[in-house]
């Protein structure tokens, strides 16, 4: 499990921030209609993100990030994982996840990116960014290799190496990515290794794909919460990682 149905993101609300929001209904290229939530600042700018959640797919967490993010200039979608196999209601806390987990395909993934993707460029975005957490993370890094034009993919203490079901991962991978990577992984990380980040990194390296790695020593799995106030001071420095990123991958386009 990734966060808890409770956590926020550890990110000030900006008070009076003209924003808006709504619940969407999107449809893939294969057909697949999902649920997504979509955050923009009333001033329309030409940055965006799009938002894959961890493995619980779309709940609250993602839609006070995709807010967190309008209310500093830009537009955000978060979006579930689960539309072929859980349809598009809102579900109760009680949600077998796992059971849909495991019936995801990272093609499946990927469709529906390229759905959010296309719905932040029909509203002016120009520059598009993924930001990912665990299973959203890993699948971040590989919509590097998704064919959607993005300015830069980031992770949080996603898994690079090959998955669980055999499937390569983003170290695999390394010379298909086609935008730069920012990967913000966990120390004491029970399931993703020093040797797991390191092999990335060098992937990353020889395959000439401009990156940055940053390994929070002592740092859980899932600490970017503000529930988690012994790493508040890890969590600061991420999200000013993540929006330095996102202004230097903007201005490169």
């Amino acid at each position: 499990m990734c966060f808890e149905l409770d956590s926020v993101p550890p990110i000030p609300l900006i008070r009076g921030a003209a924003v808006s929001h709504e619940d969407l209904v999107l449809e893939a290229r294969d057909g697949n209609r999902f649920a997504a939530f979509a955050a923009k600042p009333d001033e329309r700018g030409d940055v965006g993100v799009v938002i894959l959640p961890d493995v619980r797919g779309l709940y609250r967490f993602y839609e006070e990030l995709a807010l967190r993010f309008a209310e500093r200039g830009i537009a955000a979608v978060a979006f579930d994982y689960f539309g072929r196999t859980a349809g598009i209601a809102k579900r109760g806390d009680d949600f077998d996840y796992m059971d849909h987990v495991s019936q995801t395909t990272p093609e499946g993934v990927q469709a529906d990116a390229g759905a959010a993707v296309e719905y932040l460029r029909a509203n002016g975005a120009r520059s598009i960014v993924t930001v990912g957490f665990c299973f959203g993370g890993r699948h971040s890094w590989l919509a590097a290799a998704g064919g959607h034009g993005l300015a830069g993919a980031i992770g949080f203490y996603g898994r690079p190496g090959v998955g669980g079901d055999g499937t390569p991962g983003p170290t695999q991978r390394a010379a298909e990515l086609q935008a730069p990577i920012l990967a913000l992984q966990a120390g004491a990380d029970q399931n993703i290794t020093p040797e797991d980040n390191a092999a990335f990194e060098a992937a990353l390296t020889a395959a000439g794909v401009e990156h940055e790695l940053t390994t929070y020593e002592g740092a859980p799995h899932s600490f970017f919460d503000r529930r988690q106030e012994q790493f508040a001071a890890q969590s600061e420095d991420a999200w000013s990682r993540v929006l330095g990123s996102i202004e230097r991958w903007a201005t490169q386009r």
